[in-house]
């Protein structure tokens, strides 16, 4: 391990880990270079694991396949007992922290422990009690069954860190993962790099070092896929794809994944507070000449939040099609008549609201437009602010926000239960969820779920969910995300985890 220096800066540490062996550093020829669109504000699990686990420093005790079905991790087996208010985990042997000490039951109890009473993933999971049961196995002990237990232990939040890794206040002050990298240098919070770890106990790494730094400018990071200054770069704008495509040193990777482009809706606003307003805007939307034209994946678009291969949570029957006749009809319905200049009008109103999104993804401004341009046709007047995320959560947090142009992952806990509970488990909904939307079935099934051990009966209540969600349109979905991948051919290995857990380094390659 690395020595730390860290300094505070207000309310955000910098913290640099620098080599103490000159002769082995990371160079042109022996680095992998990653540039993605998000930064990492802290180096603690709860907050920015997600780069760590990416970046394979940090693991998890279970993992999830590209179907999302959870798979072996650190624990090498479970078994869910007492219907569903124990589960067991088998540990693997010889699992050796990134400072040589041994994993055991006691430290992974520990750093489960820390993980559950930070923010995230872990809250609402009914925990009695984490324990160990021998040198093997431990138990985690519910007060009831909590069905997306598993997924929660494959999410970055249920990262297993070494004892020394924790400060005061069980907050992480170094980076002491089990890996197949450790941390070389980490400067929150732009730039992570990482070495190879000999000792690791899976498939140990072929590349020497590799480096993740944050790149916010969708124009920068095609420049830097281009001239070759980074070897995989992440969130590509998909206007660039095509001049890409034809450059002799790049290989660009189409990945589809659990993330969906959805318009999110304040139901308590006025003009927005009925189903039939809703519906109408929905209609009024093009996706698939927004999909074709902007996001250049036609087969992308939706009208529904979760993809097909979440079946359980898929609508087999619905409708996409842009219908402006209907969406005309059903705001007429309402009251609403144009007035000279074709805006909608009604007792001295026009129906005029705002949408905020944001920058980080570049396609989201681009699409933004497009709906803006989509609803002026059935005489919607849409203000588009182009803003920081934060403002999404913010104006859900004050009543100020109309609607936000989002693109949510349902993906970051590998089960959709565990995001749509926060995103629509209660009234006021969640910060990329719904707002103001009151479906008290949707909001008390969701919770029933939790503990529903009945495969059969959890499919039954999930799509009556699935169809309130479809019907009422407290979120109005318009494609899923496409995730483009620029990989230098000087690689070979590179493989995309639609579940944004890993990024595989350590089956990466040079060619030779």
């Amino acid at each position: 391990m690395r020595s730390l220096n860290a300094r505070k800066l207000g309310l955000l540490s910098l913290v640099t880990f620098t080599a103490l062996n000159l002769n082995a550093a990371p160079t042109e020829s022996n680095t992998v270079k990653i540039n993605a669109a998000f930064e990492f504000s802290s180096i603690d699990p709860s907050r920015s694991g997600y780069v760590f686990t990416r970046m394979q420093v940090l693991e998890t005790l279970l993992n999830v396949d590209e179907k999302g079905a959870l798979t072996a991790g650190l624990a090498s087996d479970w078994e869910i007992l007492e219907q569903g208010k124990r589960w067991r985990l088998t540990l693997r042997d010889d699992v050796v922290f990134h400072n040589d000490t041994p994993m055991t039951t006691a430290s992974v109890v520990a750093a489960l422990n820390i993980a559950k009473e930070k923010p995230g993933a872990w809250q609402g999971v009914p925990v009695q009690a984490i324990k160990a049961v021998n040198d093997h196995q431990i138990d985690i002990e519910l007060t009831q069954a909590y069905q997306p237990l598993g997924a929660i232990l494959a999410n970055y939040a249920s990262s297993i860190l070494a004892p020394e890794a924790y400060g005061q206040d069980n907050v992480a002050t170094q980076l002491i993962g089990t890996g197949p990298f450790s941390v070389y240098e980490v400067n929150v919070p732009h730039r992570l790099v990482v070495e190879k770890f000999d000792q690791y106990w899976g498939q140990k790494a072929q590349i020497e070092y590799a480096r993740y730094l944050t790149g916010h400018r969708a124009e920068a990071r095609v420049l830097q896929a281009r001239s070759g200054q980074a070897d995989i770069v992440f969130g590509l704008d998909p206007a660039a794809v095509p001049t890409l495509k034809r450059l002799p040193n790049l290989e660009i990777v189409r990945s589809d994944l659990p993330r969906t482009l959805v318009v999110k809706v304040n139901a308590g606003q006025e003009f927005l507070d009925n189903v039939e307003a809703r519906q109408a805007l929905s209609y009024a939307l093009n996706r698939q000449g927004i999909a074709m034209a902007v996001l250049r994946s036609p087969e992308s678009a939706t009208a529904q939040i979760l993809p097909p291969y979440m079946s359980d949570w898929y609508v087999a029957n619905s409708d996409m099609s842009q219908d402006l006749e209907k969406a005309n009809a059903l705001l007429a319905g309402l009251g609403w008549q144009k007035n000279s200049d074709g805006w909608l009008e009604k007792e001295g109103q026009l129906f005029e609201i705002d949408m905020i999104t944001y920058a980080d993804r570049p396609e989201l401004t681009t699409v933004a437009t497009a709906i803006q341009d989509q609803w002026k046709q059935v005489g919607v007047k849409l203000n588009v602010n182009i803003t920081n995320s934060s403002a999404i959560p913010a104006g859900h947090a004050d009543d100020s926000l109309d609607t936000a142009l989002i693109a949510r992952n349902y993906g970051s806990i590998a089960s959709p239960l565990g995001t749509l509970i926060k995103d629509m488990g209660q009234a006021k909904g969640g910060d990329w969820g719904t707002m103001n939307w009151s479906n008290s079935y949707v909001q008390s099934t969701l919770t029933e779920l939790l503990s529903e051990t009945d495969a059969s009966v959890f499919t039954q209540k999930a799509q009556r969910i699935a169809q309130a969600i479809y019907d009422e349109k407290p979120l109005i979905p318009v494609a899923y995300y496409v995730q483009q991948t620029a990989v230098n051919k000087r690689l070979e290995g590179f493989r995309f985890d639609p579940y944004e857990r890993s990024f595989f380094l350590n089956e990466l390659t040079w060619v030779k």
